[in-house]
């Protein structure tokens, strides 16, 4: 199988990477600013807002599934748009697209949600993920979107990053303790995306953890397997800060588990 990997530099892209060439897989991938190191992968620059780019590309890797990666919290542009262009290139090449969404979609009026609830973002980022749904849905119907939730990895995420800078009093802020997520690890995400690559299921899927935890709970966990200090951890409340977003958001993903027998959801109270 030909996969290419949109945003295969970052940290979800690189996993992605990893994983298809270890299936044997012929793989290329596209990255924004700088070419990273490694072999195997056929590497191309790629500026997702540009539309002539993505037609071009797909039509000279011909590619049997793409995985798009590529997100800016902070951009309309690269997350929605670049997600529309890519599903169109896609499309027009007969490619079978595997795009990855978030749980930013929706408000955490209703806390649980399942594959089938109708995104209701309160916050720019999960507007421009659940408009990248939208159009994505209407160029390809039978694409595969998956929701996920905060990703984890071996300590190369934002998050555990984040863990770390907090601990050792270079970063200022707190971890919330109100704020509740189903975080998910890299390997087991990108194990998914595979499976459902090779599948026949189209639509939305929701691809979490299985436990519900909130932002300071997932720091002390971080903390305790890196051998920090969890009490160096800072916490607080978003209600205390007038900070706005979605604060209890935990996807229910017992639809999509079904659909996925061979790869196991853990929890993070499992993995870390």
């Amino acid at each position: 199988m030909s996969v290419l990997v949109i945003g295969g530099s970052g940290f979800l892209g690189g996993e992605v990477v990893r994983q298809s060439l270890e299936a044997g897989h012929r793989v290329a991938a596209t990255y924004a600013t700088r070419r990273p190191d490694g072999e195997g992968v056929s590497w191309s620059s790629l500026d997702v807002r540009d539309r002539r780019q993505a037609i071009d590309l797909m039509d000279a890797v011909r590619p049997d599934v793409v995985v798009n990666a590529a997100y800016r919290q902070d951009d309309w542009a690269i997350t929605a748009d670049g997600a529309a262009h890519v599903a169109l290139a896609a499309a027009a090449t007969g490619a079978r697209l595997v795009h990855v969404s978030s749980d930013a979609v929706f408000s955490g009026a209703a806390v649980h949600y399942d594959e089938t609830a109708d995104p209701d973002p309160i916050t720019p980022y999960g507007a421009a993920k659940a408009a990248a749904e939208t159009a994505i849905k209407a160029i390809d119907p039978g694409a595969v979107i998956v929701r996920t939730s905060l990703i984890v990895g071996d300590g190369g995420s934002v998050h555990e990053r984040r863990v770390h800078a907090l601990a050792a009093g270079e970063l200022g802020g707190v971890l919330f303790t109100d704020v509740v997520r189903c975080p998910v690890h890299v390997r087991d995400l990108v194990a998914a995306l595979l499976e459902l690559a090779s599948s026949e299921h189209g639509g939305v899927h929701h691809v979490a953890g299985a436990d519900a935890v909130s932002r300071h709970e997932l720091g002390v966990l971080i903390a305790r397997r890196d051998g920090l200090d969890p009490a160096a951890l800072p916490s607080g409340r978003r209600a205390d800060t007038g900070l706005s977003g979605p604060t209890d958001v935990r996807l229910d993903c017992a639809a999509t588990r079904r659909r996925l027998p061979h790869t196991d959801l853990r929890g993070a109270r499992e993995f870390l």
